[in-house]
C-alpha cells in the first residue's frame, strides 16, 4: 500500500507539545490529556493553555494531577479521521503514562488493522519531530515498512536532555526513574536529565546555567554531526528567555542544522517537569 498524506493520518497525545498539528495539517489530529487542580479538570491545551497553567501553578495550594485519555477520547479521532485508510499514532512513554494503553484499546474497539499505535518511548517535542519525520515520507509517498524503519531509527539516534530547577515535580508525579539518585545531593546543583529505553534517567549534574548549556552542547556534538537533516527543538516551562540562548548555541555548534520548534511545554509536562524545566531534542532525519 502506497502511504500518502491523502490516505494516511497521523494522532499525536498532548505531551507532543504540538497542538498546532491538526490546524497546519488536515490529516493530522491532537489528543488531549487531563490536567486537574482540586475539582477541577481541563483537557491540556483544549481548556487550559501553557500561559495560563502557569499562572494558576503559581497560585496553586496543591500540585495538579494529570491522567491519559479515556479510549473513547481516542475512538472519537479515529472515528473523526473515517476517510483515511491507515492512521498512525505516536504516543508519550508507555512507561511514564497509560495513553499509549488507552490508544490501543480504541484501536481494538474500532477493529481491523487500520490503526497503527507506536510507543514513541519519549515525549514532548521529541514526538512532534518524530511526526513531521512521517508527515514528509507520506508527502512524497511510502509504505508501513519504511516507516516502521523510521521509527527504529527514531529509537535509537533522538536526543533529549533537559535540565529542571527542582527535583519535586518529578519525585510527587513519580515520573523520575534511576534519576531519583539525585534526590536530596543538589544543594545548588542543577540535574541534566535525559529519557532512556522511555523513562527519565539522570545523566549530570551541573552548577548553574551556564554548566548546563556547555553540557547540551557537549551532549548535541557528541551524538550528531553537522550536516543536513539534523534537526533540533527547544521547550521550556515558562523560561523563554532560554529560547533565544540555546537557539545561538545549535548555530554556533551545527549551522547546518533546523531548528524544527521552538515552544512552550504544555500543562501535562509543565506539572511533572516543574516551572523553569527545559527540554533539548535533536533527531538527523536523512
Amino acid at each position: 500500500m502506497n502511504l500518502t498524506t491523502e490516505n494516511t493520518a497521523i494522532v499525536l497525545d498532548s505531551v507532543s507539545d504540538y497542538p498546532e498539528a491538526a490546524a497546519r495539517f488536515p490529516n493530522m489530529r491532537f489528543v488531549p490529556l487531563y490536567v486537574r487542580f482540586g475539582d477541577e479538570t481541563y483537557r491540556d491545551y483544549v481548556e487550559l493553555g501553557p500561559k495560563e497553567f502557569y499562572e494558576k501553578l503559581r497560585t496553586a495550594t496543591e500540585l495538579p494531577a494529570t491522567s491519559q485519555p479515556t479510549p473513547q477520547d481516542f475512538l472519537t479521532a479515529y472515528e473523526d479521521l473515517a476517510a483515511f485508510e491507515r492512521i498512525y499514532v505516536l504516543n508519550v512513554s508507555s512507561k511514564v503514562s497509560g495513553t499509549y494503553q488507552s490508544a490501543r484499546l480504541a484501536a481494538a474497539e474500532l477493529g481491523g488493522d487500520k490503526v497503527r499505535v507506536i510507543d514513541t518511548l519519549t515525549a514532548s517535542l521529541a514526538i512532534a519531530m518524530l511526526s513531521h519525520a512521517v508527515q514528509r515520507r507520506l508527502a512524497r509517498g511510502t509504505t508501513d515498512e519504511e516507516i516502521d524503519a523510521l521509527v527504529e531509527r527514531f529509537y535509537e539516534s533522538c536526543g533529549v536532555v533537559f535540565t529542571v530547577e527542582t527535583l519535586e515535580f518529578l519525585q510527587r508525579g513519580g515520573r523520575i526513574g534511576r534519576a531519583a539518585a539525585l534526590a536530596g545531593t543538589l544543594l545548588n546543583l542543577r540535574p541534566i536529565l535525559g529519557i532512556t529505553d522511555g523513562v527519565v534517567v539522570a545523566l549530570a549534574k551541573v552548577r548553574g546555567r551556564q554548566k548546563a548549556l556547555a553540557e547540551f552542547q557537549r551532549r548535541l556534538e557528541a551524538a550528531t554531526e553537522d550536516r543536513p537533516g539534523l534537526r533540533v527543538a527547544v521547550a521550556h516551562a515558562d523560561a523563554d528567555e532560554w529560547v533565544g540562548t540555546l537557539s545561538k548555541l545549535v548555530w554556533e555548534a551545527r549551522p547546518k542544522a533546523e531548528i524544527e520548534f521552538s515552544a512552550s511545554l504544555g500543562a501535562v509536562v509543565g506539572t511533572h517537569a516543574g516551572p523553569g524545566a527545559v527540554g533539548f531534542f535533536w533527531f538527523q532525519d536523512e
